[in-house]
């Protein structure tokens, strides 16, 4: 493993016999990563949508949600209603535990405009938007496009659209609305964004690290796509990996690397390891047994959780307890305040987690929590509310001697002094 400051907030790191498809060294501009075969013409849509298919590749975002489904999707509904689609580069990274967009776009902004290019002649798409809210990603999508004709896009004119940060901002709904005008807020589905989206136009929104990964498919084709990774979890993965005493690290992984071989690499002891944050807030918190396992889609979806944006927090001091308390409390601040089953849930699982977390909660009060978690998820219009309930669900199975130990107020981690954070795990940057 070599590793290499990428920008003065976060360093990267390359994975042993994995050669790297999306990291690299140093900033990239416009004339080397044209002279390195980049932004090459695509002369068949059709066919590059089916080798989009074959290949399986996943969308990065957090869902997992098959690419090539919702390409057609949108050139499917385009063709019908005769319009031109948009397209929309998702950059919009409100996970704290991540920073894997943000590390693309600052430092690989050509990347994701060829990927971004080639979705939207993909899609029939003429314009297209970078979604962002890092300013230090909007500054280098800007000079990118500087260092470029709109002919090197095939004709797409895009532009750069800046929100304020929001861990609801990045949901594809929210990001449309405010192109439209509105707030960053999300809004109830249908309709979906295939169907109407930016000026009522079918509408592709993917993420930033789904799309920077369409041009090494464009040059080398589905089958050397899929030469790393696993069958059902096919290609690399960008791992943000935070927590367990050490620096954060971007790492670019094959999909099915054991999480202990992760852990060994970047440093952390594994006999101290008591659980890992997975998939940056959303997809819950797991307890040590989660060591072996490997880092793909199917397996952690059947252990009932989820890769999702690839962000890995490792807890080795504190207590699991106290930070999914505070991972409640920061859903409580962050939801939309739009849906009330929401707005009220995330603030009453809160405030349960924060009592279990001070000793001062009851037996009611944790099944009441319980019940919760089985009731609320689907009920929001985004996923806040699942990700709050997905937290609540897994502290409580993952560590019942702890939930017992703080019920009885005597978690010796937490009476010298509780977890408390605003972001818990979150990746502090250097101004850049």
């Amino acid at each position: 493993m070599t590793t290499t400051a990428a920008n003065p907030a976060i360093s990267i790191a390359f994975w042993p016999d994995c050669t790297p498809r999306l990291l690299s060294r140093g900033v990239e501009d416009g004339a080397s990563y044209l002279a390195g075969g980049g932004y090459r013409e695509l002369t068949d849509a059709e066919e590059f949508l089916a080798e989009v298919k074959r290949s399986g590749l996943l969308g990065r975002g957090g869902a997992a949600f098959p690419l090539a489904v919702k390409l057609a999707s949108v050139r499917e509904s385009a063709a019908r209603r005769g319009l031109e689609a948009v397209a929309i580069a998702n950059g919009e990274e409100g996970e704290p535990a991540s920073v894997k967009d943000r590390w693309l776009l600052r430092n690989r902004p050509h990347l994701v405009l060829d990927g971004l290019r080639l979705a939207a002649a993909t899609v029939g798409a003429t314009r297209g938007y970078v979604y962002v809210s890092d300013p230090a990603a909007a500054r280098g999508v800007e000079a990118a496009l500087n260092e470029i004709g709109p002919e090197t896009l095939g004709g797409l004119a895009v532009s750069v659209f800046t929100v304020g940060p929001g861990y609801v901002a990045g949901e594809e709904t929210a990001a449309i609305r405010a192109i439209n005008g509105g707030p960053a807020k999300p809004t109830d589905k249908p309709p979906r964004p295939y169907q109407k989206g930016v000026a009522q136009r079918p509408t592709l929104v993917s993420n930033v690290e789904t799309l920077a990964n369409l041009p090494y498919l464009a040059r080398n084709g589905a089958a050397a796509f899929r030469s790393v990774g696993t069958a059902s979890s096919p290609g690399t993965f960008l791992a943000t990996v935070s927590g367990g005493g050490q620096p954060p690290v971007l790492y670019e992984l094959p999909h099915g690397t054991v999480l202990a071989d992760l852990l060994g690499a970047h440093g952390v002891p594994l006999d101290r390891v008591r659980g890992v944050l997975m998939g940056g807030y959303f997809a819950g918190l797991l307890n040590r047994d989660v060591l072996e396992v490997t880092l793909d889609h199917d397996t952690l979806r059947a252990g009932g959780s989820g890769l999702g944006c690839g962000a890995i927090s490792v807890l080795t001091d504190d207590c699991p307890v106290a930070v999914a308390a505070s991972v409640l409390a920061y859903f409580g601040r962050e939801n939309a305040g739009q849906c009330g089953s929401c707005f009220n849930g995330t603030a009453a699982m809160a405030a349960v987690a924060e009592a279990l977390r001070d000793g001062v909660a009851t037996t009611e009060d944790v099944e009441r929590l319980q019940r919760w978690a089985g009731v609320l998820p689907g009920r929001g219009a985004c996923g806040t509310l699942d990700g709050a309930t997905n937290m609540a669900a897994s502290f409580l199975t993952q560590f019942p001697e702890l939930v017992a130990t703080h019920l009885a107020g005597t978690c010796d981690t937490c009476r010298g002094g509780a977890f408390h954070a605003e972001r818990p795990y979150a990746i502090e940057e250097v101004p850049v």
